[in-house]
């Protein structure tokens, strides 16, 4: 049984991860059950306990909102990412709900090529575990680096 949920969370990591890259962010949101919790933070900020993110959602609507506003709203440099994830570690599961964590590399690709490492971390989640797949009920996305770059405008 943990070989099937290992395998059901490498495949919903790597759905989501390809989601971003290939710039379906409308439907990004899809990935995460309502009510959901995204927060992006920093290591230092997880460790010490504080609860305020660089990023912070805390339904599939403002996921969805986060979305609208990056394409009609928001003025950025046009830039994409290639996430590279590690193996996920299953770190319980109970009643249907499973936590994990899945360390991730992002890198940055600009419009006129220029490449860059943007974000290391890890994902720590959980799932619920739904009859179409498991859906994020909550992702916390922990920055290894104090730094967070200002261009911070996709979802991580």
């Amino acid at each position: 049984m943990m070989q099937d949920i290992f395998h059901l969370i490498l495949r919903a990591q790597a759905d989501y991860a390809r989601c971003i890259d290939d710039d379906r962010l409308e439907n990004w949101p899809d990935y995460f059950d309502d009510p959901c919790t995204y927060k992006i933070t920093t290591a230092a900020n997880y460790r010490d306990g504080l609860e305020a993110g660089i990023v912070f959602a805390n339904s599939r609507g403002m996921l969805i909102d986060r979305v609208s506003s990056l394409r009609e709203a928001n003025i950025y440099e046009h830039h994409t990412y290639r996430h590279i994830l590690g193996a996920p570690s299953i770190l319980e599961e109970i009643d249907g709900r499973i936590r994990s964590e899945t360390p991730f590399l992002v890198v940055r690709i600009m419009r006129g090529g220029e490449t860059d490492i943007f974000a290391t971390g890890r994902y720590l989640d959980l799932y619920r575990v739904r009859e179409r797949g498991p859906k994020l009920v909550e992702r916390i996305v922990v920055c290894d680096s104090s730094r967070i770059d200002t261009l911070l405008a996709l979802p991580l």
